[in-house]
């Protein structure tokens, strides 16, 4: 099987998950109040898609400026708007195919920057590593801020997960888990050792190298104020999306800070269970503010708001940049030769 018919495939098994939770959560809703969450859509309070937008574009630039900040150590200064159309365009990739926006991004640089792309990823990597710590952080806060809520929230997760339905312990899935970890981690080992002279292995050997080159420059930061600056300022602006995208809907208008906080970080599984978060963000911000002692389905219609104004953001944003990258370039050579 080529990598190509492996692509179609998982996108299709991503999309066809996005799908049946759309259709899942549609589903749970009861009969007699299709009326209310319709009502909650038809009513929204759409201008305030305008101060989203706006919100959630400045947070991209951020990460274009933080992500140059880690390949300045290496010895490359790519421009910043070439670094923000690739980061556009890896979210716009992302809705399509998961983690394929990740070796656009990647490819993106290395042809218009001449950084080499296995230097990147070590840069991705920290920057998932960074955004995991602060999204650890979001649900700290969120279990502090919201603690009866979220405890209770976290807990009925855990326990659907991790137990049968006679609400026993299930050791077993656990001691699998890390077996399974352990088995894959020798795997390689092995793999790497005993055909070490295949050229495959010599480029993921190379690919590794760049790894590690790209992990050592958070040790090596030469801007550390601007990252730090820049990681907080994401995440602020991303707890402000959520907070505003509250008020579309005139039932979560009165939530405040906390609602907010907790939305984002249960919501933000979402996002990373299916291509763009389809069904699943709306699904996890609607159980949230269940416990928030809103309507399932009013928090259904908030959720599908908010995330139809995150993927509005990225197709349209991501489509400019698509068709401005190389025109931008191409001035710039001109530029440059005259």
């Amino acid at each position: 099987m080529n990598k190509k018919t492996t692509d179609i495939l998982k996108y299709f098994l991503f999309l066809g998950i996005g799908v049946f939770l759309v259709w899942w959560s549609l589903h749970k809703i009861p009969d007699n109040k299709w009326a209310e969450f319709k009502t909650a859509l038809v009513t929204a309070n759409f201008w305030l898609l305008i101060p989203v937008f706006f919100i959630l574009s400045t947070s991209h630039i951020l990460r274009a400026i933080r992500w140059n900040t880690l390949m300045k150590p290496m010895g490359y200064q790519p421009r910043l708007v070439n670094t923000f159309f690739a980061v556009m365009i890896g979210y716009l990739a992302n809705l399509a195919v998961p983690r394929l926006g990740e070796v656009l991004k990647c490819t993106i640089l290395s042809k218009y920057e001449n950084v080499p792309a296995e230097k990147l990823v070590g840069t991705i990597v920290i920057e998932r590593a960074v955004d995991v710590v602060c999204l650890a952080l979001v649900f700290l806060f969120a279990f502090i801020i919201q603690y009866e809520l979220i405890g209770e929230f976290g807990k009925e997760i855990i326990s659907n997960f991790f137990t049968n339905k006679h609400g026993n312990f299930i050791w077993t899935k656990v001691g699998i888990t890390i077996a399974i970890i352990i088995a894959i981690i020798f795997s390689i080992k092995i793999w790497f050792k005993v055909f070490s002279h295949l050229k495959i292995v010599i480029a993921f050997q190379k690919i590794l190298k760049g790894i590690l080159e790209g992990l050592s420059s958070i040790r090596n930061l030469q801007q550390k104020g601007l990252f730090l600056f820049c990681t907080i300022g994401i995440w602020v602006l991303y707890i402000a999306g959520t907070w505003v995208g509250l008020y579309a809907t005139t039932s979560t208008a009165h939530l405040g800070f906390g609602a907010a906080l907790s939305a984002l970080a249960f919501a933000s599984i979402g996002m990373i269970i299916t291509p763009g978060g389809i069904g699943a963000y709306a699904i996890f911000l609607a159980k949230v503010l269940e416990k928030n002692d809103i309507p399932y389905e009013i928090g259904l219609a908030n959720g599908t708001l908010q995330w139809f104004a995150q993927f509005l953001i990225v197709v349209i944003i991501g489509f400019i940049s698509v068709g401005l990258l190389p025109m931008y370039n191409k001035s710039s050579i001109s530029d440059e030769t005259n």
